[in-house]
């Protein structure tokens, strides 16, 4: 029976960690758009041809228009 004395300020501190999450993630933002992620998600890549495929290639991407962009000049 000792053990509650434990267990009930755990349970509260960490209810308390819980509402201090919750109230920061509504301010940064991340319950505005809901339902974005899920349409975006299955929107197909192909409709822009000039978006980069995987994060490894837009790094290639970015180093080659800027190197078009210095021969240019």
């Amino acid at each position: 029976m000792d053990v509650i004395y434990v267990l009930i300020p755990i349970v509260l501190l960490f209810g308390f960690l819980v509402v201090i999450a919750f109230i920061w993630m509504a301010k940064k933002g991340f319950f505005e758009d809901l339902d974005g992620q899920g349409s975006r998600i299955l929107m197909d890549d192909d409709d822009f041809p000039d978006a980069p495929k995987h994060p490894s290639t837009a790094s290639e991407v970015s180093n080659e228009k800027t190197s078009q962009v210095s021969s240019s000049k």
